[in-house]
């Protein structure tokens, strides 16, 4: 897409087009005869933008629900965050009043903060970006809160703001970059603006080396969505709260939205004792994984590890809590196939899911063949206790 072809899509023969598109549904292997009927009627850009926008509006449907109305590149959709992560970081921020939203992509974040109260600065060097962002506030009616500025910020400075959030470029021609000082701005350059803004939040990767990080008066906290991992963020200044967050958030009935938080304000977690599978296993929520809560959590719910390099707990009570899955225990023994099979037979098991942490085995292989014609699923844990190979067989898992 492009700048005219933007234009386009926002008049009304291109929003009559979008709208047409909305009722046919398109699979890849259609999107050729589809352009070759449309071009009897439209330029081969018109058709080739309309349907590429309403292929990446299906898609963008799991980020946003107002997806239907928006618009987007690939790029810029695989970069933007999902509207609930927005959302929440917006509740953090907006307080602020006036926040500037930097690389601000095609304004996921941006809409939020509006959307949230806050009066919006919404800067990006890449003109066909800050065109897209600026489409989709005027689709959602909030035009009149966002101003929108090019601008380059390895060259110039950010605009005065109270507070700044920044979602640097993490992809360059299709290749993700991992480390923070190939984050475009860099790392390092985006901390610099704390000098004359220190109310300063950062967008981050969810795998990102959290050695590359800054230590002071920061807090790094990782989100995921519906068990899923999506991103992380660090906040700085008076935005920090902790040092290390986990946010859980859940749809509920009728999408509304549950959030869940685990905190630590220390610097190292607490130890956990070390004991063999009990009448539970617990899988901690990836958040509370990557932000290293993993005994934190252990000490809330009054659980061991299993080993202390895998992010399994265990315990003889079941607590119920949101940051993590929870499976009863059936029996573990050290690992061996073919005693594994021989249990999973004398248990009556049916179809078998396999889980896995610290076992370099398929797990989707093993599955099928340790899959039995019993009237019982199972689930198969693979894993470690003090540093050796184990099996767990669970039941299904407990649903709260």
């Amino acid at each position: 897409m492009d700048l005219d072809s933007l234009a386009w899509l926002q008049s009304p023969p291109g929003q009559t087009l979008l709208a047409e598109l909305v009722g046919r549904e398109i699979a890849d292997a259609d999107v050729l005869g589809e352009l070759t009927r449309l071009r009897r009627s439209y330029t081969p850009e018109q058709a080739s933008a309309a349907v590429a926008l309403a292929l990446l509006r299906r898609r963008a449907a799991a980020k946003f629900p107002a997806a239907g109305r928006m618009f987007f590149t690939r790029e810029s959709l695989e970069q933007a965050s999902a509207a609930p992560v927005a959302a929440h970081r917006a509740v953090r921020m907006a307080p602020y009043g006036q926040v500037a939203d930097l690389c601000c992509g095609v304004g996921g974040d941006a809409l939020a903060l509006a959307d949230a109260g806050a009066l919006v600065l919404a800067v990006d060097r890449d003109e066909l970006r800050l065109a897209l962002a600026a489409a989709n506030a005027a689709a959602l009616g909030l035009s009149e809160r966002i101003c929108f500025i090019p601008r380059d910020l390895l060259a110039e400075a950010p605009p005065l703001a109270e507070a700044i959030f920044c979602d640097p470029g993490r992809r360059a021609g299709g290749r993700r970059r991992f480390h923070v000082d190939e984050y475009e701005p860099p790392l390092a350059h985006i901390l610099a603006w704390r000098t004359h803004t220190p109310a300063l939040a950062v967008k981050l990767s969810p795998g990102v080396d959290v050695a590359e990080l800054p230590g002071g008066e920061v807090e790094l906290e990782f989100v995921s969505l519906n068990g899923e991992l999506k991103e992380a963020a660090l906040w700085c200044g008076p935005l920090a709260g902790t040092r290390r967050r986990a946010t859980l958030l859940r749809h509920g009935v009728n999408g509304q939205i549950h959030t869940y938080t685990m905190v630590s304000n220390l610097p190292t977690s607490p130890s956990s004792l070390i004991l063999p599978p009990s009448s539970f296993l617990y899988e901690p929520d990836p958040a509370v994984i990557r932000a290293g809560l993993v005994t934190d959590l252990a000490e809330q719910i009054g659980a061991d590890q299993l080993d202390p390099h895998i992010a399994y707990l265990t315990s003889a009570d079941r607590v119920a809590t949101p940051f993590a899955r929870v499976w009863p225990v059936i029996s573990w023994q050290p690992f061996s196939l073919k005693r594994l099979r021989a249990s999973l037979r004398e248990l009556g098991g049916g179809p078998v899911t396999v889980k896995k942490r610290g076992s370099p085995l398929d797990t989707d292989a093993l599955a099928r063949q340790l899959s039995g014609g019993g009237p019982r699923p199972l689930v198969v844990v693979l894993t470690q206790h003090l540093d050796r190979p184990i099996s767990i067989i669970c039941g299904p898992p407990v649903v709260e």
